[in-house]
């Protein structure tokens, strides 16, 4: 009985036909390798300016989207306490400059008298000259520097550009840890991703967020760090011609990895990992045959063929449930 049923099962597989696949034939063709990024609108030169004196802040002088040019006035900080240390400084230099005057006029009276005046006053006396004039350099510094120090109160802008982000509030507790405003030059913008295999001066094609068209590109820094949060490098693509748009625009951003004129390619569908290696399923006289290949492993829909696979091969485009030696039709006519 089980010799009758074996044989029953044999037949009707037999008696069921071929099983009917959808295939492609390989055709050479130019093929463009892209990777398919998103990446975000960034300004070349792009500044956080922090208040170097802390203190509070009693004026903002811009808001977001203003253009200001380099030494405009930002911001100011409280700057009332140190506005009375460069007064003190001030009144010290103003003391040792009426000393070192006293003592130069009593110097130059002892010189005056000649040999009536003991060599060991005019040596005391050009010491006092020495120290006074010691004084007033030290004192002169101190000014100078309460000066500098005030006028750190006054936050200026370090070179032309938009006021991009404006993080500070009057009132608010500033200092050289806390980012009051971001100035960018929004003449030179870029596109900032993470990618990997990616090369300098790679061509790319740029698609800002809201707009059908894309907008010529190329590759014009690659980072040798690896990126922790991502695992890529980053990358900045600059536009081919001056674009306006915010910082920060999400951008489609397809590069051109590699151009080739004529190469086999095949839908990733397709390809089988088993234990006879990588390969697709081809159809020779009806019949599912594996034939090993190799490729370009690359994140798309289809891969480029670089052995294995000949032109005008049949490739099974979906392998599902196919078994090496089984009889196999097309769907095409």
């Amino acid at each position: 009985m089980g010799l009758a049923l074996a044989a029953l099962a044999y037949s009707q597989q037999w008696m069921a036909g071929p099983s009917v696949v959808a295939v492609e034939m390989a055709q050479a063709a130019p093929v463009t390798r892209l990777l398919a990024v998103n990446g975000r609108i960034a300004a070349v030169n792009s500044v956080a300016i922090r208040p170097v004196a802390t203190g509070t802040l009693i004026a903002i002088a811009v808001t977001e989207g203003d253009v200001v040019e380099a030494d405009q006035i930002l911001a100011q900080v409280d700057a009332a306490a140190q506005n009375a240390i460069v007064r003190q400084a001030m009144a010290g230099l103003d003391v040792a400059l009426v000393n070192q005057a006293q003592a130069t006029e009593s110097y130059e009276r002892a010189l005056s008298l000649g040999p009536n005046i003991a060599r060991s006053v005019l040596e005391t006396d050009a010491h006092v000259v020495q120290t006074a004039v010691q004084e007033v350099a030290r004192q002169t510094a101190a000014l100078d520097q309460a000066q500098v120090v005030l006028g750190n109160h006054t936050i200026r802008a370090p070179r032309s550009g938009t006021v991009v982000a404006l993080d500070a509030e009057l009132g608010q507790l500033t200092g050289p840890t806390i980012p009051l405003l971001t100035l960018a030059d929004l003449s030179d913008l870029v596109v900032e991703a993470y990618a990997t295999q990616i090369a300098l001066g790679q061509p790319a094609l740029l698609q800002l967020a809201g707009e059908a068209r894309n907008r010529d590109g190329h590759v014009s820094f690659v980072s040798a760090l690896v990126d922790a949060a991502t695992g890529g490098l980053a990358v900045k693509i600059a536009f081919e011609a001056p674009v306006m748009a915010p910082i920060g625009l999400t951008v489609a951003t397809n590069i051109i990895v590699e151009r080739r004129d004529a190469a086999l390619t095949l839908p990733r569908t397709a390809l089988q990992t088993g234990a006879d290696g990588t390969g697709v399923f081809v159809v020779r006289d009806g019949t599912a045959m594996f034939q090993p290949v190799s490729v370009v492993d690359w994140p798309a829909a289809r891969l480029i063929v670089t052995g294995g696979l000949a032109e005008g091969d049949t490739v099974i485009i979906d392998p599902t449930n196919i078994e090496v030696g089984q009889a196999v039709v097309s769907d095409q006519p």
